[in-house]
């Protein structure tokens, strides 16, 4: 079970034991938050596909240019390049990896893998979302039915297949997944880390509650009485959160449900350009876009103003008002 980086329960309490899950200000800038990663890290990256990515905090990990993190998705888009292609990370365990349904299959990812450099752990979207949840829970692992009879479970041997004791049923028990850090954005959250997420939440929730520490970057930092109006919008709580990072725009060039969509004209400039050239297009994309700016906003400002209005024109046209 080494492959399938499962935690014993001991490590886990006392890894638990070992935070400071009290209630206090967590606030701090990208550069501090990147301090919580170290070189050969398992870092679980929350949003999935285009939607609510931790942009903002992967590109300072670029730009910190740490390197050999196993990276676990639900769904990787173009974030799964910058981290290849960057160096950040050797290993990346998704369901599906490519630029996005627009683009197709990843060049970059493709040369990675297929030269080597890199490892593309493939599993069933269910197997990725149980195997975050079973991490939450505590457990080693947790049954499905998903990849039982698919091509997917020829390439896992970390699953393993048993007849249920109860029913006798085939089952597929998957390992837990624990992240050293989660890096997750939302729309909004407190100074403490009460985080509320609009939209779809994806596996955010398990994720937070199985990795050992949390990152949230938000559009907007709150304030508590706002959070405590609505509680029931409060998805991440608290004690599970080690650091608030307010970055507006935070997933750019990426979505941000009802605040702002993809700026497709920079998404399509940057796969044509690393398509094009898998090396020496992704070398320049990243020295123009991630290590000459000197902050996020030069980085935004690089996008472009007109793109960036437009996308939030179109992210917030969904209140029809």
């Amino acid at each position: 079970m080494l492959n399938a980086q499962v935690e014993p329960y001991q490590r886990l309490r006392e890894n638990l034991s070992q935070r400071d899950r009290s209630l206090r200000e967590k606030v701090m800038t990208l550069e501090e938050a990147a301090s919580f990663v170290q070189d050969g890290m398992k870092v679980g990256i929350g949003g999935s596909t285009m939607s609510r990515t931790p942009m903002a905090m992967i590109w300072e990990l670029v730009r910190q240019r740490r390197r050999n993190l196993s990276c676990s998705r639900a769904i990787t888009s173009t974030d799964g390049d910058i981290l290849f292609g960057s160096g950040v990370s050797d290993h990346i365990i998704t369901s599906w990896f490519a630029q996005g349904i627009l683009w197709g299959l990843s060049k970059v990812m493709r040369r990675h893998v297929e030269q080597g450099l890199a490892r593309y752990e493939e599993w069933s979207h269910m197997a990725v979302g149980m195997r975050f949840r079973a991490g939450g829970m505590g457990v080693p692992f947790l049954p499905i039915r998903s990849m039982l009879g698919s091509g997917v479970m020829d390439q896992r041997p970390e699953a393993k297949p048993i007849d249920c004791p109860f029913t006798g049923e085939k089952l597929l028990l998957v390992p837990a997944l624990n992240p050293d850090v989660a890096l997750i954005h939302v729309q909004r959250c407190d100074a403490y880390g009460n985080a509320q997420i609009d939209g779809l939440q994806f596996m955010d929730i398990d994720l937070a509650l199985a990795a050992n520490r949390v990152i949230l970057t938000t559009e907007r930092i709150v304030s508590n009485d706002q959070i405590r109006r609505a509680p029931d919008q409060t998805k991440i709580p608290f004690f599970c959160v080690d650091a608030v990072v307010e970055v507006p725009y935070g997933s750019a060039p990426h979505e941000c449900f009802g605040l702002y969509e993809p700026m497709l004209k920079h998404m399509e400039a940057y796969v044509g350009q690393v398509n094009s050239d898998p090396v020496e297009g992704m070398r320049d994309y990243l020295e123009r876009y991630f290590y000459a700016p000197k902050s996020w906003n030069e980085y935004l400002a690089l996008i472009g103003m007109e793109e960036v209005l437009d996308a939030s024109r179109k992210g917030r046209s969904i209140y029809n008002d």
